[in-house]
C-alpha cells in the first residue's frame, strides 16, 4: 500500500523527534562519508532488491532532491504563495541514470549544494522562514517546512543506507531475511 501524502509527511517528521533541523542537515553528508568509507564502489552500486534503490542511486537522489530543496526554498521567498510543483523521483531516476552515478560525486555534489542552502536558510529571518508556498501534492509548506522535511528525508535515506549496508552484512548469515516493501515518496 502507498502512503498519502499526509502518511508521509507524518512519518518522516516523526524521525525528527526533536532534533534541531539545521544541525541533522549538516551532519547528513559526513555520516554518509563515514558509513560508506572503505564500501566497494561495485557495493555501492548493487541494488540490493529488485525495485530498491542502491546506495548509490541514493546518494543521486539526494544530490538531486538538494538541488529541488534550494530552488524551493529561494522561490517561496521570492515569491510567496507561489505553486511548487512535485516531482516524481522514480522518472527522476531513470532519466537522470542514477544507477551509472559515481557515488563519491554525488555525495560531494550534495555536500556543496547543502552547504549552500544551510548558509541561505540561517540568512533568512524567522519571518521569510514562515513565508509559503503551495506544494501541489502536499499543499501549503512554509520555508521552515521545506527545511524541516529534507531534515527527516535525510534521517530517512541515512536509515536506507544502513540498512542497505547491514542487509549485506546479515544477507551471508540469513538469505531468508524479509525485505521491506517500497514506499511511495511525494518530492
Amino acid at each position: 500500500m502507498r502512503e498519502t501524502a499526509e502518511q508521509y509527511i507524518k512519518r518522516l517528521i516523526g524521525y525528527l523527534d526533536g532534533k534541531d533541523p539545521v544541525k541533522v542537515q549538516a551532519a547528513t553528508a559526513r555520516r554518509i562519508e563515514r558509513l560508506i568509507r572503505g564500501v566497494p564502489r561495485e557495493r555501492l552500486m548493487r541494488r540490493p532488491a529488485p525495485r530498491k534503490w542502491s546506495i548509490a542511486e541514493i546518494l543521486a537522489h539526494l544530490a538531486e532532491g538538494e538541488l529541488v530543496n534550494g530552488f524551493r526554498m529561494r522561490l517561496i521567498v521570492g515569491a510567496p504563495g507561489t505553486l511548487v510543483q512535485a516531482y516524481n523521483q522514480d522518472r527522476w531516476a531513470e532519466t537522470g541514470k542514477y544507477s551509472k552515478r559515481d557515488p563519491k560525486k554525488s555525495l560531494e555534489l550534495f555536500r556543496t549544494i547543502r552547504e549552500s542552502n544551510i548558509a541561505f536558510y540561517k540568512s533568512l529571518s524567522p519571518a521569510q522562514r514562515k513565508l509559503h508556498g503551495i506544494h501541489s501534492e502536499r499543499g501549503k509548506e512554509s520555508v521552515e517546512d521545506v527545511f524541516m522535511l529534507f531534515a527527516s528525508h535525510d534521517l530517512d535515506h541515512m536509515m536506507q543506507i544502513e540498512a542497505i549496508l547491514d542487509n549485506r552484512r546479515k544477507s551471508s548469515r540469513n538469505p531468508q531475511e524479509p525485505r521491506r516493501q517500497p514506499r511511495r515518496q511525494v518530492h
